[in-house]
């Protein structure tokens, strides 16, 4: 009886159809607004034909949502329409919608006005309704999670505003030549984002967006199992795609292979992307001098385990804010080639820079192995050959360890 009452109440004042009508009660009980619309105003009417009162139809037209309940096909029909003329492939969707301002205003003066407190919002049953007319329609189901295309409508206009949403692909790639830059740069015709890039954007269908954990030097190499990646495909046309077959598309450069790789959620993608990965490199120093092979074993035995201090390096100080970074050296390991060179093995955190704790860049990162020596030293050759995930540890038994 209160419902009839409070029903009573608001068809005095405003003509709304079955549809607004049954959405002020939405909370109470199950089914449809429409249908519980239709059997409000049945009971009302019922109590008014028995008061000899005039019935209280629906109205040709809602003062509320103006018919838009009644162009679902219509508004269907311009999501099937979009999709179509853009050629975009998907298997889950979701709709949204955008009401004029002064029709979530009335609906809200309207709940306060008449003490509604079990009213559900129209945008939230129009895109229901329209969602489960989609699911009929294009044989495909809504996902409110991760939809692939999400169909964002505005009833007013008509107008259908398609946002397909991004595919994330995880993968590692190794630099297998020295002179490519991890990200364009002038002067160079090919980088490793671009040549990985131009493999996803044919497959896919759409822009693609590169990004690295880290990144090497354009003279450094990146070896070993390869350097963690994101790849972001911007408005893909197709979702499917073999990862195999874009790979050996990516290996036909010669320049850069990729491993590992497999789709991925955007919250997987951030995560690579922001964990700190330690770093296994070898590098190849000069020393003018010449360095003798007890030499070699001060160089490691101070290194391993030693904290570095190292000020940003003036190569890259236009760049990079003038800074202190703190990072660690866990293991080093050398090995002598020739009177003025070794080879030398270290594991350590992420953002260190090699080249600098080799030359000790004029005093900036300390201690280096210039300062350990006592002598200019120079990296002549670098080469990235492991990026560790957090919980990663080097296999033994590998024979990475250069002896010394």
């Amino acid at each position: 009886m209160i419902i009839v009452k409070k029903a009573a109440e608001v068809l005095g004042k405003v003509e709304l159809c079955n549809h607004c009508l049954g959405r002020l009660f939405a909370k109470l009980g199950k089914g449809s607004n429409e249908e519980r619309g239709k059997a409000i105003r049945f009971v009302l009417n019922m109590e008014r034909a028995a008061s000899e009162l005039p019935l209280l139809k629906e109205p040709k037209r809602c003062e509320l949502c103006g018919g838009v309940f009644e162009r679902l096909e219509e508004y269907a029909n311009r999501c099937l329409n979009a999709v179509e003329r853009e050629g975009i492939e998907f298997d889950t969707f979701l709709v949204g919608s955008r009401f004029p301002k002064e029709v979530l205003e009335k609906e809200e003066e309207i709940w306060k006005r008449f003490g509604i407190e079990w009213g559900e919002p129209i945008n939230r049953e129009f895109n229901r309704e329209l969602g489960k007319l989609l699911e009929g329609l294009l044989g495909k189901k809504v996902n409110r999670e991760r939809p692939d295309v999400v169909f964002i409508v505005e009833p007013a206009s008509g107008r259908v505003e398609l946002q397909v949403n991004p595919i994330y692909v995880y993968g590692r790639y190794r630099k297998l030549v020295r002179g490519i830059p991890q990200t364009p740069l002038p002067g160079f015709r090919d980088s490793v984002a671009s040549i990985i890039c131009r493999a996803f954007s044919r497959a896919f269908g759409g822009k693609c967006v590169f990004k690295g954990a880290g990144r090497e030097d354009v003279d450094v190499r990146m070896l070993g199992r390869g350097r963690p990646f994101i790849v972001e495909i911007k408005r893909p046309k197709r979702r499917k795609a073999n990862l195999e077959k874009i790979a050996e598309d990516i290996a036909a450069s010669g320049k850069v292979e990729v491993l590992e790789m497999k789709f991925v959620g955007p919250k997987e993608a951030e995560k690579v992307l922001t964990e700190r990965h330690r770093k296994l490199y070898e590098a190849l120093i000069f020393v003018r001098e010449g360095v003798m092979p007890e030499e070699v074993r001060k160089v490691v035995e101070t290194l391993r385990g030693a904290e570095i201090r190292q000020r940003t390096p003036r190569r890259v100080l236009n760049s990079r804010s003038d800074t202190v970074r703190v990072r660690r050296v866990y293991e080093a390991w050398g090995e002598p080639i020739d009177e003025t060179h070794f080879r030398l093995r270290l594991l350590t955190d992420g953002g260190l820079y090699i080249k600098e704790l080799i030359s000790g860049d004029g005093g900036r990162t300390r201690p280096s192995v210039a300062e350990i020596l006592g002598k200019d030293a120079w990296c002549e050759l670098l080469d990235v050959l492991d990026v560790l995930d957090g919980g990663d540890e080097i296999a033994e038994g590998d024979n990475w360890e250069v002896q010394g």
